[in-house]
């Protein structure tokens, strides 16, 4: 982790390519996923339109070429995912890359023979290459990044990889269809690619194994029920798992249906296919590079109801938009796109892409950041094995759906509303995310916020935070600057507002109440702001003991010394600016949230941290010294 470090050395997520612990990786992993497509496209196109095959039908072998590729995911997901806990990863890399070349010599001996079985070997062997390749992808990134580089990397990833789907789709179609030596030309090309894979694979520097005396366990049907139970350990992470999978699910019933769109429902030839693929592939790339601008360099899980909801509504609009094109002869691409109507429906497949794309990145994020280091590649894993299944059902579904009768845009609406189904019920077993948006939400709409001294919140390990205590919604804020879940210990009578009681209630804010009214309630506090130190989490605290009535920082109480005495934890004093005054604040009579928009939208507001106090050296006198010192920066 030396290299990552330097929390602020580069501008952007881009700049990342110019970084060895980055950059080889970015073009080993692009290569791969290029030469997936190249290879696998090439094939269809051979066993479709230019071979006969008895024994595979050319509408099955779209079919058969995709379940095969699949099914090495199935079966071999889990022992990869203990394979890259327990050798480095950059040694991995480099296997998995001399295994490519022998598979693509292999399969350009069937391209130039012709030899349908040898290629559907390949693309199972291929299908196992990818398999291997999977855990070691994900797992590397946070060995080699820091909390806030790591949406930034996994947006350049995802990027990166339907970037490369879409070229190694388009250069396989372009090769296999040169008159006569098609066959020689992709055979060529798949070799080609695959050295060049393995000689950037060198340059990857190297990833030490985090369980190194882990045993393998070689059965896959045991090993994978045991990863799946190990995922299952993190509600958050699971939950997480199942998001990202659901999100295959969605993405699978558009990518299977786009030649059959384009034929049966906008008139159009291959051509226009191919247009939804690119334009479906640059929606996904650039929700990606977008979701670092959005969460301002954090793992931001916020985004991820953002992107829900745009996949739904663009995805239900996509149904309007195509239900009543009129009868046409079938068009190329150039005709297609003459056609006013049909930038609505491009404008559909690229906006929800684009929020399949900020929906899918911090979910990634969050499962590289929680899972604990000996075993985040068994996580990932596991997370292969659910995609593969959701993708097969994906299958099964969109099969069943047209057998019923329904219509490809009924399909597309139907998927847009079990999408708003799906991430509702995600959105209320992990309230998590949806405090995040509503967090989100305030410091981008309502605010123009910002974080100075970021780097002093901790990303691991349990912490107090203690802040001043300005408005009703200081904790939705603080929320916003942590890319960790906080607990809060809050009056509890705030919990009788209405809207933040709820979400108070949800985020699991601990209530407190005054030891002289409620004993049992102060001490019942006290036991929960315990356990959640005990399990390693943060821990915020207003000392003030209440909101300010008149923007002055009130005087400390003792409480945060009772729960040092038992955990004595490190202690992060931060000061919340600029909140004063604001809607939700007492300004003006000591009455809150009574006039609207009192200063206006995108006002400013800042929070400073400052460095963390050791629990010796904390005292109430000195800890408000600290957050006033803060509020006068």
């Amino acid at each position: 982790m030396s290299e990552t470090s330097h929390a602020h050395e580069h501008p952007n997520q881009f700049a990342l390519l110019g970084q060895r612990r980055f950059g080889p990786f970015f073009w080993v992993q692009f290569l791969g996923a290029g030469n997936d497509n190249l290879f696998k496209f090439a094939f269809t196109v051979m066993v479709t339109y230019q071979l006969k095959v008895s024994w595979l039908p050319a509408q099955q072998a779209g079919l058969v070429i995709g379940a095969l590729f699949i099914l090495p995911f199935l079966l071999f997901s889990a022992t990869s995912g203990q394979l890259a806990d327990k050798h480095d990863k950059a040694q991995l890399i480099r296997f998995v890359k001399s295994l490519e070349i022998a598979i693509m010599v292999l399969a350009a001996y069937g391209f130039v023979t012709h030899g349908v079985e040898v290629l559907l070997a390949c693309v199972f062997l291929m299908g196992l290459h990818s398999t291997l390749f999977g855990p070691v992808k994900f797992a590397y990134l946070p060995q080699h990044l820091n909390e806030r580089e790591l949406t930034g990397g996994n947006g350049m990833v995802e990027m990166g990889t339907f970037v490369a789907i879409l070229l190694g789709q388009v250069a396989g179609g372009l090769l296999i269809d040169i008159p006569e030596q098609g066959g020689a030309y992709v055979a060529g090309a798949c070799v080609a690619v695959a050295v060049l894979g393995r000689l950037v694979a060198q340059a990857v520097p190297l990833s030490p194994a985090t369980d190194p005396a882990l045993v393998i366990n070689w059965n896959p049907f045991t090993e994978t029920w045991r990863n799946l139970k190990l995922a299952h350990e993190g509600v958050a992470v699971f939950r997480s798992l199942l998001g990202i999978s659901w999100m295959w699910f969605f993405g699978a019933v558009f990518l299977s249906m786009f030649p059959a769109f384009a034929r049966d429902v906008l008139h159009g030839n291959p051509q226009v296919a191919s247009l939804l693929l690119v334009v479906f592939s640059i929606g996904i790339g650039t929700g990606a590079l977008l979701c670092e601008v959005l969460s301002k360099r954090h793992v931001e899980i916020g985004l991820v109801p953002l992107g829900a909801i745009g996949m739904s509504v663009f995805s239900v609009d996509l149904y309007f938009a195509s239900r009543g094109l009129p009868d046409a002869a079938v068009m190329g691409a150039a005709a297609f796109v003459g056609i006013a109507a049909h930038w609505r429906v491009m404008a559909d497949l690229a906006l929800l892409s684009l929020f399949a794309g900020i929906y899918s990145v911090p979910m990634y994020a969050l499962i590289q950041m929680r899972s604990q280091p000996t075993h985040r590649a068994r996580i990932i894993a596991a997370n292969n094995i659910l995609n593969a299944l959701f993708m097969i059902v994906s299958a099964l579904a969109v099969g069943l759906a047209l057998k019923m009768g329904l219509t490809i845009p009924q399909v597309f609406l139907l998927t847009g509303l079990l999408n708003a189904v799906v991430a509702f019920y995600i959105f209320l077993i992990v309230p998590e995310y949806l405090l995040r948006f509503c967090a989100f939400l305030l410091t981008r709409l309502m605010y123009r916020f910002r974080v100075r001294g970021d780097e002093h919140i901790p990303a691991e390990g349990a912490a107090i935070l203690v802040c001043n205590h300005v408005s009703f919604v200081d904790a939705v804020v603080l929320m916003a600057a942590s890319p960790r879940p906080i607990r809060f210990i809050m009056d509890h009578r705030i919990f009788a507002t209405p809207v933040l009681g709820w979400l108070f209630k949800l985020g699991k804010a601990i209530p407190i109440a005054p030891q002289k009214d409620d004993p049992v309630a102060y001490e019942r506090a006290f036991e929960q702001a315990r356990a959640v130190l005990a399990d390693g989490e943060l821990l915020a605290i207003f000392p003030e003991g209440g909101i300010t009535r008149d923007g002055s920082l009130g005087e400390f109480k003792g409480g945060i010394m009772k729960i040092l005495q038992t955990h004595p934890v490190p202690v992060v004093p931060l000061a919340l600016h600029n909140l004063w005054g604001s809607f939700f604040s007492r300004a003006e009579g000591g009455t809150a949230m009574v006039k609207p928009f009192r200063r206006g939208l995108f006002s400013p507001v800042t929070l400073v941290a400052g460095p963390a106090l050791p629990a010796a050296e904390v005292s109430p006198g000195l800890l408000r010294e600290r957050v006033a010192a803060l509020l006068a920066t």
